[in-house]
């Protein structure tokens, strides 16, 4: 898989977000990966708010999360991502490394669609800030 990241967000783990063993939850993790999504699309000008708002919403069709090395309160991290469109598909790579150590926390990949007045459809928006296959 590649790795070729478009875009990464620095995160500390609070004490809430763990478990009875002293680790985050599973949970969480989605928390943090949908975090970077948005704040992605924020860096590129999109507000996920304002394309709701001109009816087009994007979500999530499937998530797919392999857990590598838990966090634990207190614990930085880097959250990573790229993207690539995949027919009516937006498909969010999605990586999680401990700081400082660069231990992987989590691979993840998140398809998304959009729906376009309660209808699949493409998003222009998306489309002009996903890298071309040449880029």
């Amino acid at each position: 898989m590649k790795t070729d990241y478009i875009f990464e967000l620095e995160m500390k783990v609070r004490d809430y977000e763990c478990d009875l063993q002293g680790i985050v939850n599973n949970a969480n993790y989605q928390h943090y990966i949908e975090h970077t999504r948005h704040e992605f699309l924020l860096a590129q000008g999109i507000s996920f708010a304002d394309l709701h708002a001109q009816g087009i919403d994007a979500v999530v069709a499937r998530l797919n999360m392999a857990f590598k090395t838990p966090l634990k309160s207190g614990d930085r991290f880097v959250s990573k991502l790229r993207v690539e469109k995949e027919g009516i598909k937006y498909v969010f790579y999605q990586d999680i490394f401990r700081l400082p150590d660069m231990k992987c926390c989590l691979k993840s990949q998140v398809d998304t669609v959009c729906l376009i007045e309660g209808r699949l459809g493409t998003c222009r928006e998306l489309d002009d800030i996903v890298p071309k296959p040449e880029d």
